[in-house]
Parts: C-alpha cells; structure tokens; sequence
C-alpha cells in the first residue's frame, strides 16, 4: 500500500485552513471520510479511495489531537518519522516522543499500529506512558443534617491495591528479564480504527489486551510468586474520616493518597462527594435553617412562652410572644445565631420560623353567648360593600372546595392546577370528538 507523500499537507487533506478550530477539523474530517470512503468508489479507483480514506483518518487523528497538532506545525510530518531528519534528510531523526519530552517533560508513546503515514508504525523508545498520578476514587457519602450540624469522624475498612514488596512492583522474580510484547511493540497500547457512523470511522487508541498496557510482561515461571506479574497485591487498611461541623452538600471530603497505588505513579485519593439528607423539621440554605412554627390560635392572638422545636443537637429552642403581639400566617421569624456552625469560624447562620397557625376545626363551640363575647373581642367587620346597582344576590359556597378546580379541565396556563392524561404527562392536548 503506498504511502502519502512526506510533504503531505493534513490541513489541505481534511479541506481546512491551517487556524480551524477542532469543531471544523472534526466536520472536515466527517465531510472528507465520507466522500472518499472505498464502498462508494467504483471497482478501478477503490485501491486509491482506500489510499485517501486512511490518509484522511489518520490527518484527523494528528490534528484532532493538541499535542500531535503543535509537533506538526512546528516540524512537518517529520515530527513523525524516525528515519528523517528536519527538511527529509536522512540521519538526524526528528522524534515525537523527543518533541514532546522537551514541552511537558514526558514522552508520547502508543504511536504503534499506525501505517500508512511515513513512520508511524515504529514502537516509541520510552514504552507506554505512564499518569505521574493516580486517578482519584469518587463515591458519594450520604450523611444526616445532624451530623453536618455536629460533625462526624467515622471509621472503616479499605481494600486497595498496593505496590507489591516482594518484587518492588516489577512483577518479575529476582534478575528475570521482562518480554517485550510482540503485539503493541512495547508501546502497551494499539490504534484501531472504530465505527462512528454509518460509512465513518476513527481512530481510537486502547491499552494492549496482551501486555495489559504494560509494553512487557513476564513469561509465567519468571513472574512473582506473591503478585502473579500483575506487580500489585490487595492489603485492608483502617481509613478514618472527618466531616467537619458546618460541611455542605456537594462538598468533598478527601484522604488523600489513599487510592489504589501503582508502580512509578503517585496514588490519587479516596473522595467522598457529600449528599445531605432530607430533614423532616429543618430545611437548609448555606448556613441558614428554616422550619414551621406550629401555633394555635390562641397563640397567634395572646402570646405565648414555651418550647417550639427541638434542635439538630438535641436542644429545645423555646421562645416568647408577648400578649398584645399578633402573629400572622406565614409570618416570617429570625432567631439570630441558630443556624448552621460555619466552617473555620466560631459563628452560625440564622434560624427562620414561618408561622403555622392552626385554627379551631367547625363546631368546636356553638354557645350563642360566648360567641357574642368573642365577636365582640375581635375587631368589627369591614364596612359594608355599596352595590350601586342596587342588586345583590344570597348564594352557597362549598367550604371544601380546592384550587385545583380552578380553571380545571381548560387549556388555560393561568388554571390552579396542570391535569395530567394516563401517561402522566402534563399539559397535553385533549382530542374532542364532535
């Protein structure tokens, strides 16, 4: 199969200028892949579109890729032939693997497996690479409004992978020489080509499925007894965690390297993304609580000292209306430094009481006297409403009614209540039959 030519342009390939964004690299690649794909060529000219059709995959994999892309501006494809120097000459060598441990310090790797451009199938000379770090261990931690009122430290029992100390995490027996893997050349990983849509592909890159991403591997007499080759072993450790008073939902908690250790990498940590429990008195926002205060009537009117509700730390929180004061319904009351402690500091949120008031049920009293007397305690009605026309009608009201009669039935968005079809949807149109 012949390969593109050395002074191949991936932009002029891909049909887009040299400053394209990635969305229009992408969109050139699909717009250029789906033209030049073989199963739409005639029989002569398939050899040729599967020529194109590997050149165009391959330019979209080097510039869909910001590290790859920069090597390319800056050298050519000779960024990618170990067999060039600058300009095609022979000898000097332009490495990408060099290329990029003079940017970021660390070399590329996992270039095997791609023919078809000048130089990419040959294996990288620093193996596969390797994360300086871990990746950290994330799980959600559901925790009670008390306890983030309190605090809480908590402990339990960790399985994780450990680097194995009976052969230092080589996975190999004492002086026994590791295998290079014939499969990925020692890169540990491979490049193949996956379906993306109907007639498209693109490259994607795996770990090798026979070295497991390693580049190398031990033959199996030579592997370590302890560890079997797979370099790490599993240990239990007693991990403690402390959530501090104040901690909020969403918040994480981390212990930190205490993931799952590898050979030459820092562990990353275990994360505990904070979830905060429904409360069935208090409701939360930042350091503020709110919760109803249920009163009677009686209350609402002539005052009233006593305990209203029980705190997160098991206090009673009692508080006093002086008689005269008239509490009205969803009246809003701020108790100043009863709220949530706040992280690092000795202050709190503030506690919010809506008033509930809860008034008598029909018929608690039907003496004609103390009714006068109560009326007469209570202010007087409004004034009378003038009719103008002169004409005013007596009528029943139902006592139960519910605003989700309102406008019930109707297409109207102002209706108390949305009603909803058999397949529990709301809002949707109802079919009249005429």
């Amino acid at each position: 199969m012949n390969s593109p030519p050395d002074d191949i342009d991936l932009y002029e390939v891909l049909g887009v200028s040299k400053d394209a964004s990635k969305a229009e690299i992408k969109k050139g690649y699909h717009k250029a892949a789906l033209s030049s794909h073989p199963d739409k060529a005639p029989e002569e000219e398939r050899e040729a579109a599967d020529i194109k059709f590997k050149a165009v995959s391959q330019a979209y994999e080097i510039l869909s890729d910001d590290d790859m892309r920069e090597a390319y501006d800056l050298h050519g494809m000779a960024a990618f032939d170990k067999s060039q120097g600058p300009g095609g000459m022979p000898g000097g060598g332009v490495d990408l693997d060099d290329i990029l441990a003079q940017m970021f310090g660390q070399g590329m790797g996992g270039m095997g497996g791609m023919g078809g451009m000048p130089g990419m199938g040959g294996a990288g000379r620093g193996g596969p690479r390797v994360p300086k770090r871990g990746a950290d261990e994330e799980q959600e931690y559901e925790i009670s409004l008390e306890e983030l009122y309190k605090g809480k430290t908590t402990r339990f029992s960790s399985t994780k992978n450990v680097v194995c100390s009976h052969c230092k995490g080589t996975g190999g027996k004492d002086k026994a020489k590791p295998k290079t893997c014939d499969t990925c050349k020692g890169q540990g990983r491979q490049t193949k080509l996956q379906q993306v849509g109907p007639g498209l592909v693109s490259p994607v890159t795996v770990n090798c499925n026979v070295c497991n991403g390693l580049g190398q591997f031990f033959n199996e007499k030579n592997r370590c007894k302890r560890c079997k080759g797979v370099r790490t072993v599993q240990q239990k450790k007693v991990l403690e965690l402390y959530i501090p008073p104040g901690s909020r939902e969403g918040e994480q908690i981390k212990l930190v390297g205490e993931g799952d250790q590898l050979p030459d990498q820092e562990p990353g940590d275990i994360v505990f993304n904070l979830v905060e429990e429904a409360h069935e008195t208090f409701d939360r926002a930042g350091a503020d609580l709110s919760a109803d205060l249920n009163i009677t009537l009686a209350e609402a009117l002539t005052g009233f000292k006593r305990v209203v509700l029980t705190h997160l730390d098991g206090r009673g929180i009692s508080l006093e209306i002086p008689p005269g004061q008239v509490l009205q319904p969803e009246q809003v009351l701020k108790v100043e430094g009863e709220g949530m402690p706040i992280k690092k500091s000795s202050d709190k949120g503030d506690l919010f009481l809506i008033t509930k008031i809860e008034f008598p049920k029909d018929g608690w009293f039907k003496d004609p006297t103390k009714i006068s007397q109560l009326r007469d305690l209570l202010p007087g009605a409004p004034p009378a409403i003038e009719v103008a026309s002169g004409e005013v009608d007596e009528v029943l009201a139902d006592t139960d009614a519910s605003l989700e009669d309102f406008g019930a039935g109707s297409d109207d968005p102002r209706a108390g209540a949305e009603w909803e079809d058999d397949g529990g949807e709301a809002g949707g149109a109802q079919c009249a039959q005429q």
